[in-house]
């Protein structure tokens, strides 16, 4: 049958095109569709993320997010190796501003043992000098085996790899999915202008998950809430005051990494991102606006649960966000010499929350089985260093549950 295809991937970004891949790898013989509702692959999460290759320093041993991101990070850098994909293994510092820190500092080096993570070591105020001289710290941890890539050339590779492998295989990007029609041996998968046709489903959906599970029939009930980071970045003379990357010590209370530098593939350095209730889920600008996703975050229970359990952190993030003296001074605890001149206005990016009814932000990768599809509902940050290994483990699933021979 024409438009009919073995299995098909909803969802371009880099987890959804590492899912392919994987797949492909594994079953040359099987056709793939990958299905993007935008013009390119890899516009939301994927494209508008730091850009880091992760060490999974912060995860907690034995989940999914520490497993997946050491072992995807491992095969994330073979890949560019392999494929010319810009990328830099540069390593970074985590930087306890005050002795306050010290006791949070600890237990990341600890959870960073205990996860296997090559080369990391204490280190003192000195040494935190010699690697960024112009960090004010009182200790840190160097990760040397943290880096950056291009997230947006990765799973452009990915996927061309795929198509490459079997001819039959296909890539349709600008139709969104609307609908599905069960049939007894396929799923009709319906866009605004075409029909395809699908035996298995698997569905990467980033932003869109939760409504692309209950769309599938999937009694799911959390739902996704965005949150928008906005980015700085260095005027080119205050570049010199970044030399890799540079993170704070993560406070334990709130559930994002904090504001750090990166210094991007480009050249570009950013800093951020702060994190802040966004009342759309594909919007990028402050102002941006959607009733309906607003709507589902503020007439769930969730929400309020996770607002009043950070509130201090939220005004705070909020005021940041409009405020380049406020944001400014943020960075400033671990640059003290960086000034309103430094730093310019960058891009934004939106993170995906799968939150549960008591405000829970369900922190691991969460992946779920119905009838004839695999769900990720949950794939935060470290999701696109560890895509490859998540492809894997989709790709292992499919076999069990798919009986794909």
């Amino acid at each position: 049958m024409e438009n009919t295809f073995d299995i098909a991937v909803i969802g371009g970004g880099i987890v959804g095109a590492a899912t392919m891949y994987q797949l492909q790898r594994k079953f040359p013989d099987k056709s793939i569709i990958l299905l993007e509702k935008e013009k390119v692959l890899a516009n939301h999460q994927t494209g508008n993320n730091s850009g880091v290759i992760h060490s999974g320093l912060y995860y907690k041993p034995g989940s999914l997010k520490a497993k997946n991101c050491v072992a995807g990070r491992h095969e994330l850098v073979a890949f560019a190796k392999e494929h010319k994909i810009d990328h830099d293994v540069c390593g970074k510092v985590v930087a306890a501003a005050d002795e306050s820190e010290m006791p949070f500092l600890e237990k990341i080096f600890k959870t960073g043992l205990e996860n296997k993570i090559e080369g990391i070591e204490k280190i003192n105020a000195n040494q935190v000098k010699d690697i960024e001289p112009h960090v004010k710290a009182v200790a840190g941890i160097h990760v040397p085996c943290t880096g950056i890539i291009d997230f947006r050339g990765a799973t452009e590779k990915m996927v061309e790899i795929a198509l490459g492998m079997n001819e039959a295989s296909k890539l349709v990007l600008g139709q969104e999915v609307i609908a599905f029609n069960k049939e007894s041996d396929h799923t009709s998968i319906v866009t605004a202008t075409e029909s395809f046709k699908a035996r298995k489903m698997i569905f990467c959906c980033g932003l869109q998950a939760d409504r692309m599970a209950k769309k599938d029939g999937v009694d799911l009930r959390e739902k996704v809430v965005g949150f928008r980071g906005d980015y700085y970045e260095l005027e080119d003379h205050a570049k010199k005051y970044v030399n890799h990357l540079i993170y704070p010590v993560p406070n334990p209370e709130f559930p994002f990494l904090g504001v750090h530098f990166t210094r991007m593939v480009d050249g570009e350095i950013e800093c951020g991102p702060n994190a802040v209730f966004t009342f759309k889920r594909e919007g990028y600008g402050k102002t941006d606006f959607s009733f309906r996703d607003s709507w589902d975050a503020l007439t769930y229970k969730g929400t309020w649960k996770l607002f009043l359990g950070n509130m201090r952190f939220g005004i705070n993030e909020y005021r940041r966000a409009f405020s380049k003296r406020l944001f400014l001074k943020t960075l400033q605890r671990l640059i003290p010499e960086l000034t309103m001149e430094d730093i310019r206005p960058g891009r934004a990016g939106v993170r995906a929350m799968l939150l549960s009814r008591d405000g829970d932000t369900r922190d691991d990768f969460r992946i779920e089985f119905k009838d004839d599809s695999i769900h990720v509902l949950n794939a935060p940050s470290p999701a696109a260093t560890a895509s490859l290994a998540i492809g894997s483990q989709i790709a292992d699933m499919a076999v069990e549950r798919f009986n794909l021979k």
